[in-house]
């Protein structure tokens, strides 16, 4: 009898054993992806630039006028102001506001806003002088041109396409600029103070990753752009005229209403900016 209940009970366990091996096993849940967020163009950014603007007028040479003989000059004499070689450094920074209606690739519509420093030279408003010369204490000026530019700035608008993370886009709108020599001679303007104008060009920029060793402000990313920009500062505007000036009383002995000059520059640049906002 008890081999009989012994061999019962063995028989039950293994048939319960057999029997849980059959049941289904509990499914292992789903493994969790982040997805990797789509860059976008979108947000607000602020940089700084550096680069190099050059004369763009179609002139050739400068304006040029007769000064008569007198106790300034030795006699005859005609003062030439040289348009040529009005270039230097460029610098400043800028900062925008992007938005882009679809993220990865698409249209980009913005607003930027800059502030340049210009070094075109001071000397190159002096003039070539023929003919006489000036007697010492005298010198001739035009200081109507573009070296007498201390700085420029823009607000404009722009217009690209995004390809993921490059941008190509054109730019355009308001531009200004001054100069430090704001001053006038005997009553005559000796220079404009303050210019107003237009801008135009296009760039490309290009968006690093998140942790790029540029990105030091921690931002949503840092963009690196290529610029060129077409300046025009009251073209034909005003007609005011170039002077010989008695250095101790700083009055002119000579005035030649020529014409203005075109303060027509170029500039071309590269740029950081550091973008906040949207990934």
């Amino acid at each position: 009898m008890k081999k009989l209940l012994a061999s019962l009970a063995t028989f039950s366990a293994l048939t319960a054993a057999a029997s849980a091996a059959d049941l289904p096993r509990r499914a292992a849940p789903p493994p969790i992806f982040t997805p990797v967020p789509v860059f976008t163009w979108t947000g607000f950014y602020a940089g700084f630039n550096a680069g190099y603007a050059f004369d763009a007028s179609s002139n050739n040479s400068g304006p040029s006028f007769a000064v008569p003989g007198g106790f300034a000059t030795t006699g005859a004499t005609t003062a030439t102001f040289r348009e040529q070689n009005q270039e230097g450094f460029s610098g400043g920074g800028q900062i925008g506001y992007n938005v882009q209606f679809t993220p990865g690739s698409g249209v980009v519509i913005g607003i930027e806003a800059d502030a340049q420093y210009l070094d075109f030279g001071r000397n190159r408003n002096t003039a070539f002088i023929t003919g006489g010369a000036l007697r010492p204490g005298f010198y001739a000026t035009d200081p109507r041109g573009l070296s007498s530019l201390d700085f420029f700035g823009t607000v404009r608008g722009r217009l690209g396409y995004a390809f993921d993370r490059v941008l190509f886009y054109g730019t355009g709108g308001f531009a200004y600029g001054s100069g430090s020599a704001d001053r006038s001679f005997g009553g005559f303007a000796g220079n404009d103070s303050f210019r107003t104008g237009y801008a135009v060009g296009g760039g490309i920029e290009y968006a690093l990753p998140t942790d790029s060793f540029l990105n030091f402000f921690r931002s949503s990313a840092v963009t690196l752009k290529v610029e060129g920009l077409y300046v025009n500062l009251d073209r034909n505007t005003r007609n005011q005229g170039a002077f010989v000036i008695n250095a101790a009383s700083n009055i002119p002995v000579a005035y030649s209403n020529v014409g203005r000059r075109d303060d027509e520059f170029a500039v071309v640049r590269a740029g950081l900016n550091y973008k906040f906002g949207s990934y």
